[in-house]
């Protein structure tokens, strides 16, 4: 198992509501990664906001292009997130099979921590042989 960690920049663009489904929100989000994985990725997320403060979920797909520990290429990692009355529970992996070019074949996950507004990343991950 391999492991790379550093920051990450994070842009929000919000997309117009759904009126038929007022407690689903609809996010794109810009991300620069700094580290030992040097990418940018285009997020599409989808969020349920409750009455309950401090509960809510999210879901999102990320494909992020780039070179990870010098290796270059692109992959997509699948986000699932929920957040119960302030716990919050998050598992990003890597969508099989969609590692590109030296990334292929890669497979693992993701741990994601904000402190201080700062954002951060731990990646757990490995390199199969392609089939």
């Amino acid at each position: 198992m391999n492991h790379a960690s550093g920051t990450f920049e994070v842009k929000v663009i919000p997309q117009a509501p759904n009126a038929e489904a007022p407690i689903v929100g609809r996010m794109s989000l810009e991300k620069q990664f700094q580290g030992d994985l040097a990418a940018t990725s285009k997020v599409e997320m989808l969020t349920a906001m409750t009455q309950v403060k401090g509960s809510a979920g999210y879901v999102a797909i990320e494909w992020v292009n780039g070179a990870l520990d010098g290796r270059s290429g692109a992959f997509a990692l699948q986000h699932s997130g929920t957040m119960t009355r302030g716990v919050a529970q998050l598992n990003v992996t890597v969508v099989p099979d969609s590692g590109t070019e030296e990334l292929i074949g890669l497979i693992g996950s993701m741990t994601i921590k904000i402190t201080d507004g700062k954002h951060f990343y731990d990646f757990e991950y490995t390199l199969t042989e392609s089939s």
